[in-house]
């Protein structure tokens, strides 16, 4: 029984005294993705389990480790998405996205799910806002989406964050870098761990991205990707720097970021922080042109990025960056009797349907536990309605603050006469304000 009332581990609540800084970042992120041009799109929660092994890569260990995957009762393989991408793409695909023109610029906000050891501010259930690019192998695209995080980083008011930038090249260039790592790595084949090895004919890449210390000393050794860069895989790195330079965002160059996906080609990146120990992406991408053909398309250059929404809070908390909280009640209306709690519901009908934050009593409480309740909750005005008040058409309007009290009438018109006492509140709180 016990179990019911407890959370499923590695899972977490996010509780109404949380949410709204939850409400704001979401807000704030579909307003900036819209500035860019992009539109929200929104995919299952499961997919077909192949999307994500041939999407993803079979040689990661999202696909080898981490995936819930389950046979529904058709015997059919299902998975919980791991990540956002996959399904983008299949949308894509499914609805012909690209016949609306191209580029489509998609964002989304979503929950995924990894089945991996709980680490701070890492969940098996995680929410990702994302951002994909589809039909451009522009640089210029690229440098877009990463400034569309740099931008959005600014906004929130986030210091500290290094932008690391990388080319893994394209498979014509990648192909001799294997071949490289490949020949490295043999030599410290004894050493590495169980994963590691299965992944030395299949992806050598993968190694530098171990998490095992002992893998992790190796790799520091291994040759670098950027050195074995084709002619138009150096040249679209370098045009997608200048873009950078251009817009003076700086980065730092990092050879040894790869990402944990298959898809990734070319242009790779990432925002690190130190303030949240070694948990430090806080948002990653790049670009992924072979994917969309990958998955039954026609050849179709992408690109995009992934950002924690839980790293990115504990990131804003442990910088001490404050988000406005949100308003508290406006008017609270008491009542004693019941005449006057049907009036009181009535009042209540009128102001919220001004846009206004109304409450009354619901739970039947006394009528000094409702004037505490009305404190509790921050009203900003409050009334009491008796019998008298009823028969009269007529109330105190207190002002919880100051302790003013103004007679006003509580007939139909009710709703109109609060709302200019409560823009003079307003203006004379906040000078001139949009109602």
């Amino acid at each position: 029984m016990a179990l019911i009332t407890k959370k499923v581990y590695g899972t977490q609540d996010v509780l109404p005294k949380d949410s709204y800084k939850w409400q704001f970042i979401e807000h704030l992120m579909r307003e900036h993705a819209t500035t860019y041009g992009f539109k929200e799109i929104r995919t299952p929660v499961f997919e077909h389990t192949e999307l994500f092994q041939r999407g993803v890569g079979d040689t990661t260990d999202v696909v080898q480790k981490e995936m819930y995957t389950f046979d529904t009762k058709g015997g059919t393989s299902i998975t919980l998405r791991p990540e956002g991408t996959a399904g983008a793409v299949r949308s894509l695909l499914e609805n012909a996205l690209y016949n609306d023109g191209l580029p489509v610029k998609t964002f989304y906000i979503t929950s995924c799910y990894r089945y991996e050891k709980k680490q701070a501010n890492r969940y098996r259930e995680f929410h990702q806002f994302g951002i994909e690019v589809f039909g451009t192998s522009d640089p210029m695209a690229d440098a877009e989406i990463i400034m569309l995080a740099h931008s959005l980083f600014e906004r929130l008011g986030i210091k500290d964050l290094q932008l690391e930038l990388n080319s893994i090249g394209c498979p014509k260039c990648r192909a001799e870098y294997q071949k490289a790592l490949r020949e490295y790595f043999e030599s410290h084949k004894e050493e590495l761990c169980d994963t590691c090895l299965s992944r030395l004919d299949k992806n050598p890449m993968r190694i530098l991205d171990c998490k095992s210390p002992i893998c992790s000393e190796i790799a520091k050794n291994a040759p670098v990707v950027l050195d074995y860069l084709c002619e138009d895989c150096k040249e679209h790195f370098a045009t997608v720097k200048s873009y950078l330079d251009s817009a003076n965002i700086h980065y730092v160059i990092n050879p040894k970021i790869v990402r944990g996906l298959d898809y990734y080609t070319k242009t790779v990146f990432e925002f690190v922080t130190t303030s949240l120990g070694s948990q430090g992406t806080v948002c990653g991408g790049g670009r992924y042109d072979g994917l969309v053909e990958e998955l039954g398309g026609q050849p179709t250059p992408s690109l995009g990025f992934g950002l924690g929404m839980e790293r990115l809070i504990a990131l804003m908390d442990e910088q001490k960056i404050e988000i406005e909280e949100p308003e508290t009640c406006d008017l609270y209306i008491a009542s004693i009797g019941e005449k006057a709690k049907i009036k009181s519901f009535n009042m209540v009908s009128q102001i919220r349907q001004s846009s206004l934050y109304a409450e009354c009593d619901i739970v039947g409480r006394s009528l000094r536990a409702q004037m505490k309740y009305a404190d509790k909750i921050g009203a900003k005005f409050s009334i009491v309605i008796g019998d008298d008040e009823v028969d009269s058409n007529t109330a105190l309007l207190k002002n919880m603050k100051t302790g003013e009290k103004v007679q006003v009438s509580i007939g139909e018109n009710f709703a109109e006469e609060f709302l200019d006492k409560f823009i003079s509140y307003q203006m004379d709180m906040f000078g001139d304000i949009e109602i």
